[in-house]
C-alpha cells in the first residue's frame, strides 16, 4: 500500500495546508487526478495523484499543516501488475511533466473503511492568519469552499472596502525617491541618536559680528556646517559608508543639507566642503537652496553626499529623530534657537539656547566616536570665535 508524500511545491516552501479533498476514502483514482487542493504561504495548489488505485487513508483534515515528505494519502487495491506506482510519476504537479507509462488496465475496486468526515468550518493557519492581521472576524466571512471551509479568496473580498474619500497623491518622482532611500535607510542602518543641548549665544554674536559692513552674509546653517565638516575631519568614522562587509572611509567630504521645497524633501550636495572657507560653504548652501526651491538642481547635485545636516529649527521646532540619508553613516540635526533659562559661572541667565542631534550607523562607530563629534561641534557653538580661529 503505498502513501503519496506532500510533494516539494517548490520556492523554498517546506510545508503546506490541506484546503479541500477532492476524494474520499474507497475512491478509484488514476494517475494524475487531483486529489487534493492545499495552500502555501504562497498559493493555493491542486496536488495531483502519481499513483492508480482505491483510496485506503486520507492522512489530514482541512486546515491541517503538514510539512513537505509527510504521508498525504495512501492508496491500495491495485488490479494486476502492470498499474503505475511511484516508479512512473512520482511526487510531480501536473505539467512538471510524467514519464511514459505502460498500458494500465482497469483497477479493481476493492472494499475500504468508510470515509472519514470532513470538518466543516475549518481553515488554513495562513488564512487565519491574513484575517487576524487585517482585523476580519471570520464568523462574518462568506465560506466558499466546500463543507463551509473559508479560503484566502474568501477573506481577500471581505478586505475589499470602498475606497476611502479625499485627494490622492501619487508618490511618484523626487517624493518616490526620497520614500525609498528612507525606506532603505530605515531597513538597512541600525541607527543611534545622541543629542545635546548647546548655549548658541555665542553662536547668533559671531554670526551678527561676520556680517557686518560685508556682501558675502554667513548663515547659521554655513556656521555649523563649517564646524560639522571640522568635526568629520577629526572623527573620519562618521564620513563613511558600509559596503557589504567593509566599512569604507571616505576622502572628500560632500555635505548635504535638507532642504524644504514645493515638490517636496531634497538634499542638495555640496560638493569637497572640506576644501572651502566658511564664507564660501555659507554661499553654496544659499545658492544651493534657491536652486532647489527653484526645481532646477540637476541630478548631479543631489547625489554623492557622505554626511548631511538638517537645520529643522526653521520650523519651530526643538529636535527629531532624523532619518540617516542611506548610504551615508551619520546625520548632524539641529533645531530652533530660543531664549531659555542657563546657568552661566554659577549664575542663572537667559541665553540663546538649541539641541542638537546626531543619528549614526552603529555599524561605523560606537557610542565614543559619536559622542566625541557631537561634543566638538557642541564646543565650536559655544565658543565659535575660538573654533574660527583654529580651523
Amino acid at each position: 500500500m503505498p502513501d503519496f508524500l506532500l510533494p516539494d511545491l517548490g520556492e523554498g516552501l517546506t510545508e503546506a495546508a490541506i484546503l479541500d479533498w477532492r476524494v474520499q476514502v474507497g475512491d478509484t483514482v488514476t494517475v494524475d487526478q487531483i486529489v487534493v487542493e492545499v495552500e502555501t504561504a504562497k498559493a493555493a495548489v491542486e496536488v495531483p495523484v502519481p499513483f492508480a488505485g482505491v483510496v485506503s487513508a486520507l492522512h489530514g483534515e482541512p486546515g491541517q499543516l503538514l510539512p513537505v515528505g509527510a504521508p498525504l494519502l495512501s492508496v491500495g487495491g491495485f488490479a494486476e501488475p502492470g498499474v503505475t506506482t511511484s516508479s512512473g510519476s512520482g511526487n510531480v504537479l501536473i505539467g512538471y511533466g510524467t514519464a511514459p507509462a505502460t498500458r494500465r488496465k482497469r483497477a479493481r475496486r476493492v472494499e475500504a473503511p468508510a470515509p472519514k468526515a470532513k470538518a466543516p468550518g475549518v481553515i488554513s493557519p495562513f488564512v487565519r492568519k491574513l484575517a487576524s492581521d487585517n482585523g476580519i472576524d471570520l464568523a462574518k466571512v462568506t465560506a466558499s469552499g466546500a463543507d463551509g471551509i473559508i479560503r484566502r479568496a474568501d477573506v481577500e473580498a471581505a478586505l475589499k472596502k470602498p475606497a476611502a474619500k479625499g485627494k490622492r497623491i501619487p508618490l511618484t518622482g523626487v517624493r518616490k525617491a526620497v520614500a525609498d532611500k528612507l525606506t532603505t535607510s530605515r531597513r538597512e542602518i541600525p541607527e543611534a541618536t545622541v543629542w545635546v543641548d548647546v548655549d548658541a549665544t555665542g553662536l547668533v554674536a559671531a554670526r551678527a559680528a561676520l556680517n557686518a559692513k560685508t556682501d558675502r552674509p554667513v548663515s547659521l546653517l554655513g556656521l555649523i556646517a563649517r564646524f560639522a565638516v571640522a568635526g568629520l575631519k577629526k572623527y573620519p568614522e562618521l564620513n563613511s559608508r558600509v559596503e557589504g562587509e567593509e566599512i569604507v572611509l571616505l576622502d572628500e567630504i560632500h555635505l548635504g543639507f535638507a532642504a524644504q521645497t514645493d515638490r517636496g524633501l531634497v538634499v542638495p550636495v555640496v560638493r569637497d566642503a572640506g576644501a572651502l572657507s566658511t564664507r564660501d560653504l555659507s554661499a553654496a548652501i544659499g545658492d544651493r537652496a534657491r536652486t532647489a526651491r527653484d526645481g532646477k538642481l540637476a541630478p548631479a547635485d543631489l547625489t554623492g553626499g557622505t554626511f548631511t545636516v538638517n537645520n529643522y529649527g526653521v520650523f519651530g521646532v526643538d529636535g527629531s529623530a532624523a532619518i540617516i540619508n542611506h548610504p551615508e553613516a551619520a546625520i548632524l540635526g539641529i533645531g530652533r534657537i530660543i531664549d531659555r533659562p542657563w546657568v552661566v559661572d554659577g549664575a542663572l541667565a537667559a541665553r540663546k539656547v538649541c539641541e542638537l542631534t546626531l543619528a549614526f550607523d552603529h555599524r561605523v562607530c560606537d557610542g565614543g566616536t559619536a559622542g566625541g563629534f557631537l561634543r566638538f561641534v557642541a564646543d565650536c557653538v559655544e565658543s565659535p570665535v575660538t573654533a574660527l580661529g583654529d580651523l
